[in-house]
């Protein structure tokens, strides 16, 4: 084999599984059909927001520090208003363009850990990606077809060929892996037509600059998270399906789409950089089939609304990448990627129906929606209301259904502070399962799957007296717990569940 997997695609979703996949120890190459670097194809343009299981994730690696500095909006946990607080009009979301305040929050609970949140440009995202995840990428190289057999995935490229052992489609949502590969892909057609661009305007006056502006035949908005010096940026969303995705958008184009939504003769003389959307919601039946595997747009697409979709990707190859890294390097069998649909697809499935209920809430605008929408704000200007939706909105329910009492298994583990001095996060640094074993027992038995399982033995400072075994996944999920006396074959039928037979590296 040249390659252990080869990923189609080098966005963000396609670079951070890649990254997963080499501190999993697999051979990867990143193949990606833009020969541009990313800030020629986006600019600042493509704001991507960011939620609690991707800002986790992306701190178990060490690179929120290099996110917070390149974010183009970032809102620290010392930043979020305290009890006694009068935040005023501080915003922390939105359902369907309706703000949420965030004096209508409750406190957090137990297990509720917010390391942040915020805006980045799609730009930003791939550069800081792109250089930790450390692969081969072949940037203008696009997949044209594969053939698969018993023992690996011939992949055809207009460069040649390459021999892997799997293949992962994370090429989007008009995924060319997903086509050939013959996954069903059923859900909804489309009803609106987004459409955003940098441009070049005449008169920009005529246009209201800021919020959302609404209209008869759709919505506008001008300005965002670009830098200062650049050009307008200007956002269209119109009630009809016309537009031909597979052509460049034009200055005439945008002009026709701005006069439509904003009732104005405003004239664009520019486009710098646009792309167009649309909320067609579609998801695989299933994320594997054989020796090819689906990530992230390519796995599901929907309305942007919420900015879900970047994090459902994000959350994907997150889950896939240290599973699929084991099974190709023979430590463990096939079935472990199986939990990789199992997992997954149910949240895929919850942000679909979110995503279409926002659209349903939002198109077309008119006396009955208008009346709705006066409903759902007074529902969100509730604490229980606002809170539940934010919950919603930044991922923090999210968790996988595994078995076990301990009342955090299937969530994101804290990132605990240790006696130590340091906390828990950092041992996820270089991938792999962290062991955590404070005076039980377990640290000899985790031993014997080698450089799978790290070993913690520092005690968190939230429980100096405890007696407490934990084991944690790769992807900072927490897989087993015990505290007390060691129920060593629970600990072992979970490692072998997780991480593959003992021995080995």
């Amino acid at each position: 084999m040249d390659f252990d997997v080869v990923v189609a695609g080098g966005g963000p979703v396609g670079l951070l599984l890649a990254g997963e996949l080499r501190l999993g120890g697999a051979r990867v190459l990143v193949l990606e059909r833009a020969a541009e670097p990313p800030r020629a194809r986006f600019g600042s343009m493509g704001a991507r927001a960011l939620n609690t299981p991707s800002v986790h994730a992306l701190h178990l690696r060490g690179l929120l520090p290099a996110v917070e500095r390149a974010a183009a909006m970032w809102v620290d946990p010392r930043m979020l208003p305290g009890p006694g607080d009068s935040p005023g009009d501080f915003f922390v979301g939105h359902f369907a363009g309706i703000g949420i305040r965030a004096d209508r929050l409750r406190p957090p609970g137990p297990g509720e850990e917010f390391l942040g949140a915020g805006v980045i440009s799609q730009a930003g995202l791939e550069e800081i990606l792109r250089s930790w995840a450390d692969v081969e990428v072949r940037c203008g190289v696009a997949l044209t077809g594969f053939d698969e057999d018993d023992d690996g995935v011939t992949v055809h490229t207009g460069q040649g060929t390459v021999r892997a052992g799997r293949l992962v489609g994370a090429d989007g949502g008009r995924s060319t892996v997903r086509r050939l590969a013959g996954f069903d892909f059923p859900g909804e057609d489309p009803v609106f037509t987004g459409r955003q661009a940098v441009v070049d305007l005449d008169a920009p006056e005529k246009l209201v600059a800021g919020d959302w502006q609404h209209g008869e035949n759709g919505s506008y908005v001008v300005g965002g998270w670009g830098d200062g010096d650049e050009p307008p940026r200007v956002h269209t969303v119109e009630y009809e399906v016309t537009a031909d995705r597979d052509e460049p958008v034009t200055a005439a184009e945008m002009q026709a789409s701005l006069r439509r939504v904003s009732g104005t003769d405003v004239v664009v003389t520019r486009v710098h950089v646009g792309t167009r959307y649309a909320d067609t919601t579609r998801q695989a039946t299933t994320y594997r089939r054989g020796r090819v595997l689906l990530c992230g747009d390519a796995a599901h697409v929907h309305s942007p609304a919420g900015g879900q979709g970047l994090n459902l990707g994000l959350g994907d190859a997150v889950n896939l990448g240290w599973k699929l890294a084991l099974v190709a390097r023979g430590l463990a069998p096939e079935s472990l990627l199986d939990t990789y649909t199992r997992e997954r697809h149910p949240i895929g499935a919850w942000v679909q129906r979110w995503s279409m209920a926002q659209t349903a809430l939002s198109t077309p605008r008119g006396p009955r929606a208008e009346a709705l929408r006066e409903v759902v704000a007074d529902l969100l200007d509730t604490p229980d209301g606002a809170t539940h939706v934010v919950s919603r909105i930044g991922g923090g329910w999210q968790h996988y259904d595994l078995p076990g009492d301990f009342p955090l298994i299937g969530h994101r583990v804290p990132d605990l502070a240790l006696a130590d001095g340091t906390t828990l996060a950092t041992r996820f640094r270089a991938g792999g399962a962290v062991l955590l074993d404070t005076g039980t027992g377990a640290a000899p038995v985790a031993a014997e799957w080698g450089s799978r399982c790290r070993v913690v033995t520092a005690r968190p400072l939230a429980f100096p007296d405890e007696r407490l075994a934990a084991l944690v996944r790769p992807d900072g999920c927490l897989a087993w717990a015990s505290v007390g006396d060691l129920a060593v074959e629970e600990l072992r039928a979970a490692l072998t569940t997780w991480l593959g037979p003992a021995g080995g590296s």
